[in-house]
């Protein structure tokens, strides 16, 4: 992406129990840890990130093999649940889906695992966000996550 198309960016956000941002260069170190999956705040801090961004074509790229099981609460505290889907964590991460939505962002999901349970939660979430969702394996995923990076582009402005 940032080889054929210099003036996008790209950013990188990991999201386990709170949402960061990662150097690309950084990306073949990252190791997985013990955290919750906290895909509100990096759905959130995403979205934050492409408000300040002068582009028109503004896309998230979601790669999960997890349900989210964590969110920050309003008065700042990490909230945890990691048996099932947590309705409370399922809604707030909805909520944010429809707010990216309302700002002209597209998330694409690529969904990792295969649980039918997780893949309604996908589904519902890119329903809320007039989405994509991609239900794959680790084969070619960048290929993929590039195909559909450039049939985005040239849907909506060309």
């Amino acid at each position: 992406i940032t080889t054929k198309f210099p003036k996008d960016k790209l950013e990188v956000i990991l999201f386990g129990d709170e949402a960061r941002r990662v150097d690309k260069g950084d990306i073949p170190f990252i190791q997985v840890g013990p955290f919750h999956t906290n895909t509100r705040d990096g759905l959130r801090m995403a979205r934050q990130l492409l408000k300040r961004t002068k582009g028109m074509n503004k896309q998230i790229f979601m790669i999960t093999d997890g349900k989210p099981s964590a969110m920050f609460e309003d008065n700042g505290r990490l909230y945890k649940n990691s048996f099932g889907l947590d309705p409370r964590i399922i809604n707030k991460t909805l909520d944010e889906a429809v707010a990216c939505r309302r700002e002209g962002i597209t998330i694409s999901t690529f969904m990792i695992a295969r649980n039918q349970y997780l893949v309604n939660f996908i589904e519902e979430l890119t329903r809320a966000n007039n989405g994509r969702a991609f239900f794959s394996g680790l084969d070619n995923l960048g290929e993929t996550i590039f195909v559909d990076y450039i049939n985005n582009r040239k849907k909506k402005f060309r």
